[in-house]
């Protein structure tokens, strides 16, 4: 599994959006970006994150911040969690994992002492060009804005 450091390029990526729209990381040369990934449309704790991002996108976007979320689902799913929560930012459709392999956030897990392979929550700040300056391995999820605006301050 690739492990990506703060300093380092970020991997380039390209997938579809929720409209199938193809989106690459080059888009975002001369912007800050919020690369956020996380493993289900739909359940819990992902609904909460997306949820804090959607509170604070306002404040996200006026510190120069956009935001981006990856997770393996389609894009039909992210159309369905989108319009559920009102998300206002892109969703990736990483279907085929290859995103979060090079982003080293597909690995195993283990729940109630099963293991299996999925998604492990972390969230990339990538400068505008295009470096990764913070990395936030295990997101709070209910307050996940406040920890990116928090570490995101000496980017400004």
């Amino acid at each position: 599994m690739t492990t990506l450091a703060e300093g380092q390029k970020a991997p380039a990526l390209s997938a579809a959006d929720q409209n199938g729209k193809t989106v690459r990381l080059s888009a975002f040369k001369g912007q800050k970006l919020v690369l956020y990934f996380y493993p289900k449309d739909m359940t819990s704790t992902c609904t909460v994150q997306a949820c804090n991002l959607r509170d604070h996108h306002k404040e996200l976007i006026k510190k120069g911040w956009a935001v981006v979320g990856v997770s393996p689902d389609d894009e039909a799913s992210h159309q369905k969690f989108i319009s559920k929560h009102e998300l206002p930012f892109t969703l990736l459709a990483d279907t085929d994992q290859k995103i979060l392999q090079a982003y080293g956030v597909w690995g195993e897990k283990s729940m109630y002492g099963r293991k299996y392979m999925g998604v492990i929550r972390t969230t990339f700040l990538i400068d505008a060009k295009g470096v990764i300056r913070h990395i936030i391995r295990k997101p709070q999820s209910a307050k996940h804005a406040q920890e990116i605006l928090k570490l995101a301050a000496d980017m400004d």
